[in-house]
């Protein structure tokens, strides 16, 4: 059962843009629907983020709030807010759905504007995002408007853009058939739509305990085939929170009925697409599914347990064998390499070489087996072929670079280039140009310059060239920092070439020397250092300087 609030609504008095062009009228206004199930330290921000879009009652004509049946206080805290906010209703469900869907379709049934858009209560919409995707909607006739979407590393504040392909600049698509590559953008809550469109085509949420219900409700968007405008505003904020103590559905993939979740989402999809025609969004889908979810999930292969591993293996076998062939060659090389590597073997295996492949950008490891002149994933596996090695070009090659952290007097760091079956001999690899860059902002770090030596082949390990940079970690550290926080650094290596093919790659991080060190410093005394494998193999520092950040971390040991 639910119950409502019913509020007044207010009519808009401004048009929307100043520039020629459409104005907001009473029945050009927006809804905002809010879902939340035991968020009450983060619900009031996101509806405050949905309240502030314009002036009240310019742009969005209410904000509907369903309360999934709460038990930590979201629903009071959101009845509070309500009596302050006249533009805010609140639903609250008696009983708890299981997943997004079903308070979605609550919403939605409520709303009364002329279009509607969806936020989690854990995310924000940054200024100005109704504004520019209700403009967008009026002056195209478009009843689908989506804007561009960060997902912002907390508590690092790092925005990573989403499908950043696809919101570069304005667009009109005028059907969804013409511009497959929309699948792409899975998420439901960057986007304005018609609620007449959706009325017309019955489209709603899968209903219940359905994960990854935005595949299913935008696959349903795209098969009704409308008129969709891109902007490249940033609409939407999706704050990502790794260190929660209960992990978003998107995040929570420990347990492998997520990856079955997953795959069962995405057929829903494939087979909307079929059942209206759309073989092209189907085709698109599919090498989607290939080039994202399995590629993101092989990346995390190596940190599940050997009961997670098997099942996953034998569920990812079974949908892939129902793939065409031509839906595998149209995905990227890493990608369909991966997944002919799962359908050629019965158990998991080679779970490093698939790990560093799945890496973006992928590393491709020894051995590089050969089979009748083709180069191919081993010598036991002779049917997988690396079908794209010879004809790559050298910037898009998955090249291997290990490197071994030296730290101490001299803070070296030690590197080894793979060859990759004589691609990178040809080019004539001389130097290498190392690049630190701290993750939270982007912002560039000293770049050290070595010379490249040959180095033969040796047991395991390909011919390559080699090379020793000192790193400046000093420089890492700005001058009147008071963080003791420790700061991540990612690294990137440029190489360049006699034959003036360079290329960029990330490195892979090898050796005993990944582990905390307390180091010497001329300007700050002390520094900490703790180089580490990040997700994907990569080679990261976390660096804190001076005693405080020393006496914090051991405080945090000995807590623990």
């Amino acid at each position: 059962m639910l119950s409502t609030r019913n509020v007044d609504l207010v009519t808009v008095k401004e048009a929307l843009d100043p520039l020629p062009g459409p104005t907001i009228t009473p029945s050009a206004q927006v809804s905002v629907v809010v879902i939340a199930f035991n968020d009450v330290g983060h619900v009031g921000d996101a509806v405050r983020s949905a309240l502030a879009q314009g002036t009240p009652g310019e742009t969005v004509t209410e904000v509907i709030a369903v309360n999934d049946a709460s038990t930590d206080g979201t629903g009071a805290a959101l009845d509070a807010l309500a009596r302050t906010e006249p533009r805010l209703r609140v639903i609250h469900r008696s009983e708890n759905s299981g997943g997004c869907g079903t308070p979605r379709n609550d919403g939605l049934r409520a709303a009364t504007g002329r279009f509607v858009m969806f936020l989690d209560s854990d995310d924000v919409l940054p200024p100005g995002a109704v504004r520019a995707l209700l403009a967008a909607a009026l002056r195209h006739d478009a009843p689908v408007v989506a804007g561009a979407c960060v997902r912002r590393e907390l508590p690092a504040h790092r925005d990573v853009p989403w499908q950043p392909g696809l919101y570069r600049e304005p667009a009109v698509h005028d059907s969804p058939e013409s511009s497959p590559q929309l699948v792409r953008d899975t998420l439901c809550v960057n986007k304005l739509y018609e609620r007449a469109f959706l009325d017309k085509h019955t489209i709603t949420f899968p209903e219940g305990r359905f994960t990854y219900e935005d595949f299913v409700f935008t696959a349903r968007v795209l098969a009704a085939a409308p008129r969709i405008a891109t902007i490249p505003d940033s609409v939407y904020v999706w704050h990502v929170r790794r260190s929660a103590a209960k992990q978003s559905i998107s995040l929570d993939r420990k347990d492998v009925t997520n990856w079955k979740a997953r795959i069962e989402a995405h057929r829903t999809s494939v087979r909307i697409f079929q059942d209206a025609g759309q073989k092209a969004l189907a085709h698109t889908a599919a090498t989607k599914f290939l080039d994202h979810d399995l590629r993101m999930y092989v990346r995390e292969l190596h940190t599940r347990g050997a009961d997670y591993r098997a099942e996953w293996w034998r569920q990812s076998r079974d949908y892939l064998a129902g793939f065409d062939e031509a839906d595998l060659r149209a995905a990227r090389a890493p990608a369909r390499w991966l997944a002919r590597v799962v359908l050629a073997s019965p158990a998991p295996r080679d779970l490093e070489r698939l790990t560093q492949l799945a890496a973006r950008p992928g590393r491709l490891l020894p051995p590089y087996a050969e089979a009748d002149g083709r180069a191919v994933w081993s010598a036991d596996l002779p049917g997988v072929e690396l079908d794209a090695i010879g004809t790559k070009p050298t910037h898009r090659l998955p090249v291997t670079i290990d490197a071994e952290p030296a730290l101490g007097n001299r803070n070296v760091l030690r590197l080894r280039i793979h060859d990759l079956y004589g691609r990178l001999a040809a080019v004539k690899p001389e130097r290498i140009d190392i690049e630190l860059r701290r993750r939270r902002d982007d912002r560039r770090g000293p770049v050290h310059t070595a010379a490249l030596t040959a180095a033969p082949a040796g047991p395991g390990s390909p011919a390559g060239w080699t090379a020793e940079v000192v790193l400046d970690l000093d420089a890492l550290i700005e001058r009147g920092s008071s963080s003791a926080d420790p700061e991540p650094w990612d690294l990137m290596a440029q190489v360049g070439c006699a034959e003036g093919a360079g290329f960029r790659a990330a490195l892979r991080a090898t050796g005993p020397g990944l582990r905390r060190r307390v180091l010497p410093s001329r300007r700050h005394l002390l520094l900490l250092v703790q180089p580490y494998a990040t997700h994907g193999g990569a080679l990261s520092l976390r660096v804190a300087s001076g005693l405080r950040s020393v006496w914090r971390i051991a405080a945090r040991r000995l807590r623990r």
